[in-house]
């Protein structure tokens, strides 16, 4: 074919079209998900069936999941398996307002080709804050000395304490994870070296995050504080056993952010209640704690009730993130957060 040498625009991109989206969480959440700008972008961009599905049954579930090209997630979502996909025929995007979507999806849903997005990218944040936060405490021996502040009156009384501060500190950060990463970029703000530990991270990436690619027997031998964010999965389970505390130097600090099944429950308790490590825990195996656990007793150890990931105004990143997420799936781009088939099993 002859040219005539002049350069042919390129088609225009074809545009964005609006998908029918409906809600799936416990309506109680969406106030704190959906700020006003960020369900003004929602409605720019999609036709959004009126309230919120906090189950998958009787007539209205069954008429919205018929009409749904993309389903809005969040906490509270009821579980989606492939009963549920039979109900709607024309899903093919779940776009989740929180971090872990195992809670609520069966792997099928990968498996007939709906795509997953979840918001864990945000939920991190405050995670890292939070664990930024714990060493710095911890490391402080904040907890102990207040406790015995108040039962004695004496301030400063650091007898018997191993050591004291972040200055020097070596961290070890078990789990090069979205978490995992954040912390290690907000250790530079301290004095501290850094250590990690991923069976799945390349040496070069560990040297870029700039931090010391070790084993965990190492890590648990020379970290004054050991971070743990690494997934709940089987080959992680007592991840943390009775003979990797014992490693552990005397007044290690442990921060638990990621999950309780990590540590071996009745081994860090008798570490904790011989005041030989130190502990703040966000979580715990089993969550929650009975009542009387000693673990609420123990002045060298702080227990949260969960509360490191989003909540209050820090729940507004997730809906930005997942809205984002949809303007991106309607005009025809790749998802920036996409859960993958073959990440499912290493991820939490």
């Amino acid at each position: 074919m002859q040219t005539t040498g002049e350069t042919v625009p390129d088609p225009d991109p074809p545009a964005p079209h609006r998908p029918r989206v409906v809600l799936a969480m416990d309506g109680r959440e969406t106030a704190g998900v959906f700020t006003p700008r960020t369900l003004a972008r929602l409605h720019e961009l999609a036709d959004v069936r009126p309230g919120v599905l906090g189950a998958f049954t009787g007539p209205d579930a069954d008429a919205a999941l018929a009409s749904a090209e993309v389903l809005l997630t969040g906490w509270g979502c009821p579980r989606i398996d492939g009963t549920v996909l039979d109900r709607a025929p024309g899903l093919r995007a779940i776009l989740h307002t929180a971090g872990t979507v195992k809670t609520f999806l069966d792997r099928e849903v990968l498996a007939r080709g709906v795509r997953i997005s979840t918001a864990a990218a945000a939920n991190a944040i405050p995670v890292a804050e939070y664990t930024l936060a714990a060493i710095v405490f911890g490391a402080k021996r904040a907890f102990a000395l207040a406790h015995g502040y108040a039962r004695t009156g004496r301030k400063r009384d650091l007898s018997g304490v191993a050591w004291l501060g972040t200055h020097g500190l070596t961290v070890g950060v078990v789990g090069a994870s979205r978490i995992g990463r954040l912390v290690i970029d907000r250790l530079r703000t301290l004095d501290a070296d850094v250590l990690v530990h991923d069976p799945y991270l390349d040496p070069g990436e560990a040297r870029r995050l700039r931090a010391e690619p070790v084993g965990l027997d190492e890590l648990c031998r020379r970290s004054h504080v050991v971070t743990l964010h690494a997934p709940d999965v089987p080959s992680t389970r007592r991840l943390i056993d009775r003979r990797r505390l014992g490693l552990m130097r005397d007044g290690t600090l442990i921060v638990n952010t990621a999950r309780g099944s990590l540590i071996e429950e009745a081994a860090l308790l008798d570490e904790l209640a011989s005041g030989r490590l130190d502990a703040v825990l966000d979580v715990t195996d089993p969550e929650p704690l009975p009542p009387r656990s000693p673990l609420f007793e123990l002045p060298n150890v702080l227990v949260t009730p969960h509360i490191a990931g989003a909540l209050g105004n820090e729940q507004a990143r997730l809906g930005a993130l997942a809205v984002a997420e949809l303007a991106r799936y309607a005009a025809g781009e790749p998802l920036a957060y996409e859960v993958l088939a073959r990440d499912w099993e290493k991820i939490a």
